[in-house]
């Protein structure tokens, strides 16, 4: 007689499929990109430094969890992620880590609070603001992320350009930045360059995933 399944072991069995996809610093920054739209292998090897064989076994392995999804194109396969949950996992895993690691609360610390000693502003808050007209909500990401979703309303000035195109910002306005998420540096240098340049400015507290997240306004300007 065979022995009976253990119901909760084999969900566990299958939830340790994802622990193993996650543990990977390349496979955890792949998902921060994908969690701004979708992208092929190519752009995806482009943007992390590896190659594309690498990549696309990394792709696979974060497939094989669940945890993307992947549609074909002429010859290209696109990918993205499989749902909003993922979004929340690699948010948690962020918290997790900073409240137990020592290591990943001393970097954010040494890296990202020591460039910006003022609280982020929360997402609820820039929202009521921008609706008012108090504030400008600027997205310094590539243009290819920002017209595949942003935030609404938002101004896109990817942030290697922004001390050319600081006159398209309001001088008398606060410009709040964002990028791709809590470790995402882009906002942090944004609104540094701001303040130099004798701007007010502050950054969103994360970034656009989790602004989606919090079923807060988007727009997308690629037509999908």
């Amino acid at each position: 007689m065979s022995n009976p399944v253990n119901p909760k072991r084999a969900v566990y069995e299958n939830l340790a499929r994802i622990g193993s996809a996650l543990s990977s610093a390349v496979r955890l920054e792949l998902l921060e990109l994908l969690a701004q739209g979708e992208r092929s292998v190519d752009e995806l090897a482009r943007l992390t430094g590896a190659t594309v064989a690498n990549a696309s076994q990394h792709l696979q392995k974060l497939k094989q969890a669940g945890l993307i999804v992947g549609r074909k194109e002429a010859q290209f396969v696109r990918y993205r992620l499989a749902g909003d949950e993922v979004v929340a996992l690699f948010d948690a895993l962020g918290v997790a880590g900073q409240a137990y690691l020592a290591d990943v609360d001393r970097i954010v610390r040494l890296y990202f609070t020591a460039k910006d000693d003022l609280e982020p502003v929360l997402a609820t808050e820039v929202l009521d603001r921008a609706r008012k007209g108090l504030v400008t909500v600027l997205d310094v990401r590539p243009p290819e992320e920002f017209a595949a979703g942003h935030v609404a309303g938002a101004v896109n000035i990817p942030i290697h350009e922004l001390e050319k195109r600081l006159s398209e910002l309001p001088k008398r306005k606060e410009v709040v930045a964002y990028c791709r998420g809590p470790y995402c540096l882009m906002s942090f240098e944004a609104v540094q360059l701001l303040r130099r340049k004798g701007l007010k400015a502050r950054r969103l507290k994360d970034g656009l995933p989790e602004w989606r997240l919090a079923g807060l306004p988007t727009d997308r300007t690629d037509g999908g």
